[in-house]
């Protein structure tokens, strides 16, 4: 932690063999779907693009017709358990997903283009567990989703 309380966060490439060491973990045994999953999931890491799972889906039918549906969804939903994927609110009750790098982090959201982007930022520990105990909670895991419009969207709102 830096000074001010501020988290500092070393990022770790996400590959297609560290996805599939993650379904491993969670007792998933190593199968075509999933390798294929892992590999368009890890170059979506690469790219630093986010993307629905129906995106995400057809993306993956392009590769293999054959990959089941139900499959992809109990896979997201296994990753994103684990911490491979983050699982972003966009405040209108769609969601989209990012591969993240280890490490705790947050999400800023453009309300306009929905672009997402990580900082590396939180509130000091104490904060938080200040405002948990007056409220009654002992505090498990948090995210923070700060939402409002990039540089390039109030550019073009003028």
């Amino acid at each position: 932690m830096t000074e001010s309380g501020q988290r500092t966060v070393r990022r770790t490439p996400v590959t297609a063999d560290g996805i599939m060491a993650a379904f491993s973990a969670a007792g998933l045994r190593s199968t075509r779907p999933r390798q294929i999953i892992a590999s368009r999931l890890a170059s979506h890491a690469a790219d630093q693009t986010d993307f629905a799972t129906d995106e995400l889906w057809q993306q993956l039918q392009a590769i293999d017709p054959q990959l089941g549906r139900a499959t992809l969804f109990r896979a997201v939903d296994v990753l994103v358990e684990l911490g491979v994927l983050d699982r972003i609110e966009l405040g209108d009750g769609r969601r989209r997903y990012r591969v993240c790098a280890s490490g705790h982090h947050h999400h800023l959201v453009c309300t306009r283009c929905r672009r997402i982007e990580e900082v590396d930022i939180c509130l000091p520990e104490a904060q938080l567990t200040e405002a948990a105990a007056r409220a009654g909670f002992d505090v498990e895991r948090h995210a923070l989703e700060l939402y409002g419009r990039c540089a390039s969207c109030r550019a073009a709102d003028g």
